[in-house]
Order: structure tokens, then sequence, then C-alpha cells
């Protein structure tokens, strides 16, 4: 974190605090792979932060560390993570279970995997008033079509009703971010939210998110590949290499001047980004 950026927040509490989370994946012959090595992040209120990186840099793996979703050969080896004054890394799985979709929700990369097919889209949008909220199947299935409706997927009332496969790969996405916000959560986690989607319906959910961000206050942390996103999207980045942060910084300042000669490399890898990007606000 820059000096600048620490005064101007130093009298808040951040949304999300990572630090010095170490992960390790054990191995049949005993030892174990350090597969993120002492990331430290910070997510404040209202910010949209992404951490960007090649395949297997570590990202989707430090963001499931959050939600305590890491796969099964996979451990927290070290480290520290709060949500606001909640501490996530001693939590137990009951405790997790309560705070996922709660206070904070995942949109995952495909939404058509994650979507029941066998289960209308309203009844799915409003599962999570019925688990944490104690809503009832109509008044859940009622305040689904108004989810739908503030995420910009026409005539709710019908679409509650439909299934999965009767939505494109956008509105999948959109229902998607629907479900998350049913509780108003404090962060949001979108995992490549925007990879199987055209330009135009990425363009559309970037938005959307930009929206969610200003009208609800949320923090989101986006995890990603194209730097494309970041600069359209993002006020802060991560980089990561190798399961380390190797640069983090306000994206103007990542775009126009990175320090590190790995930033330098994805930039010159993506030329149609060589633009100053406007920072979202």
């Amino acid at each position: 974190m820059t000096e600048s950026r620490q005064h101007a927040l130093q009298d808040r509490i951040p949304t999300l605090r990572i630090r010095d989370l170490s992960i390790e994946f054990a191995r049949r012959r005993g030892d174990a792979l350090k597969v993120v090595d002492r990331v430290s992040i910070d997510i404040w209120p209202r910010e949209i932060v992404g951490i960007i990186g090649e395949s297997g840099s570590g990202k989707t793996l430090t963001s499931l560390a959050t939600l305590r979703m890491l796969p099964k050969r996979a451990v927290i080896a070290k480290g520290t993570m709060h949500l606001g004054e909640t501490s996530l890394h001693d939590r137990s799985e009951r405790e997790m279970r309560a705070l996922r979709g709660d206070r904070i929700a995942l949109i995952p990369q495909d939404a058509m995997q994650s979507l029941n097919p066998t289960m209308r889209i309203g009844r799915q949008v409003g599962e999570p008033l019925e688990l944490h909220s104690g809503y009832s199947v109509s008044s859940a299935l009622e305040a689904a079509g108004k989810l739908l409706g503030s995420v910009h997927i026409r005539e709710p009332e019908k679409r509650v009703l439909e299934y999965p496969h009767q939505y494109s790969g956008g509105m999948q996405q959109r229902a998607m971010i629907a479900m998350g916000l049913a509780l108003n959560p404090q962060l949001i986690i979108a995992d490549e939210p925007t990879t199987a989607l055209d330009v135009t319906v990425q363009a559309q959910v970037l938005k959307l998110l930009r929206e969610i961000r200003d009208q609800k206050g949320a923090s989101i942390l986006f995890i990603t590949h194209d730097l494309g996103v970041v600069a359209e999207l993002c006020d802060w980045v991560y980089v990561m290499r190798n399961g380390e942060i190797v640069e983090d910084g306000a994206v103007r300042q990542i775009f126009t001047a990175p320090r590190a000669e790995y930033t330098r490399m994805l930039l010159d890898a993506t030329p149609s980004i060589h633009t100053t990007p406007a920072v979202a606000r």
C-alpha cells in the first residue's frame, strides 16, 4: 500500500485484510508444495481490487482461502485473514457456512456449471434468503424477482420460473450476481466472471459490478488474467507470479509506471491496452 492510500484510509477498517498467507499442497511422498507464499492484501470499503496473474500464479487459491474453500489437499500453512474485525482463518466450518453468502459472496467463473439445471432460477437466487434469513419459499421467490430486476434481467417475474438452459450465458452470469447480492454482502469475490462471455456482454457485466459497488457499497475482489478488464474496472491491483505478490498499486500507476519487470512483460504482451486507463470511481 502506498503512503497516500494508507493516509486516506487510516481511520477506516479494511473490508478484507490478508497477512502473510501461505498455502501448501500435501504430496504423497510426505513433503509439501508451497503454492502461495506470504501474500498480503488489503481491500477497503467500496473498493474494487484486482488480482492479476497467469494461470497457476495462485490468485484463485488466494480467493478460495478467504472463503475457506480450498481443494482437499491444500492447507493454509501460515497467515491471517480478517473480514472487517472478524477473523476467517480460525473459524469452524459451521461458522464459515454462516458467513458465506451472508457477508461474503462468490461469483464463479462458469455460471452454467454453478447453476443447478433441475431447479428454477428463482428458487436458486432466493435460496440464500431461505437459508440465512428465514424467508418462506413464496417470499424468497418474490425477492428473487426483484434481485433479477436489479441486475437488469427483463421480465423478472416471468424469468424466475425458468430454468438455467433458458437463459443466455450473460443472463446466467447476472443470475449468479443476483444470488450473490441477496444478503447485501460486504465483500464480493468475482473469479474470472467474464471469461466465457463475448465482448459486449462482458462490458455489461463490468458495468453492473461498478453499479453494485456504487449503489450497494460492497467491496469487490476481482480475479482475472485479463489486463484489459483490470484497466476498465479496478481501483487497485495486485500482480501475482508463482504464488507471490510482485507488485501492487493504483491501476493508473501499474499501467503507466510499473516497477516490476514481470508487470512490464504482462503489459508488453497485451499491446491493445497501452493507453492510460480511466480509473473506476
